[in-house]
């Protein structure tokens, strides 16, 4: 399928909080490393990029979703916004949505090849991009997040890129039910241990799996999700 590559720069979405979650299209080749590509940037480096986490995937279907759902809160300010790059990813293409592309997925994308790592995991960022205080929340809890992937192998990406599948190695673990497993199912405990056990989902994400087993209940989420107070 034939995607388009984005990149930003950290700006300030308000007078306290920088992100580069304001992604545009590119307009020139883009090598990408095993860090991301060459023209884009991360803010929070801990919570952001890094090897497990160098692109970002989000399906272009979902902003007709979103400008029907703010038009039903009656929020018009952030209609304008809704277009590729305003969830902060790099790659944004249709007909790949959460419910189909899985944990491990190897994708030729040009003459780079990506694997999907791990779900998204929404943070306050949105809020402060879209002005909704708890957007965050919702886009956790109906799994329109998008995914993050790793880079196998390093090379050049065109502005207007190709996307090509090449395996599917755990087809039982779309990314939407890896997120519905962490954050929409209670505390699932044969879903968790199915993903500790998932050696290509992200090192977080298995350890994330792991300590809420041990635990016997799913950590805080609301620093992540509604920022610092």
């Amino acid at each position: 399928m034939h995607v388009t590559i984005l990149a930003g720069k950290p700006k300030m979405l308000n007078p306290a909080i920088a992100s580069a979650i304001d992604k545009q299209p590119v307009s020139r080749r883009q090598f990408c490393s095993f860090g991301g590509l060459n023209d884009d940037a991360q803010v929070s480096t801990r919570f952001h990029g890094g090897p497990e986490r160098a692109l970002h995937y989000y399906p272009r279907e979902h902003y007709g979703f979103w400008q029907s759902w703010f038009r039903g809160m009656g929020l018009t300010g952030p209609l304008g916004l809704l277009g590729p790059g305003a969830f902060g990813e790099n790659i944004s293409g249709v007909g790949l949505l959460e419910q189909e592309a899985c944990i491990g997925d190897i994708y030729r994308l040009d003459s780079a090849l990506v694997q999907v790592s791990q779900p998204r995991s929404p943070c306050y960022k949105l809020n402060a991009r879209f002005g909704y205080d708890f957007f965050s929340v919702l886009v956790q809890a109906n799994g329109r997040a998008g995914w993050l992937l790793r880079v196998l192998e390093q090379g050049e990406v065109a502005p207007e890129a190709t996307m090509t599948l090449v395996e599917r190695p755990h087809p039982q673990m779309p990314v939407k039910r890896a997120g519905d497993i962490v954050f929409n199912h209670g505390f699932d405990q044969a879903g968790l241990r199915e993903l500790a056990e998932l050696d290509c989902l992200s090192t977080s994400w298995r350890e994330k799996a792991a300590d809420y087993l041990v635990e016997g209940q799913v950590s805080d989420w609301s620093l992540r999700l509604l920022g610092p107070k």
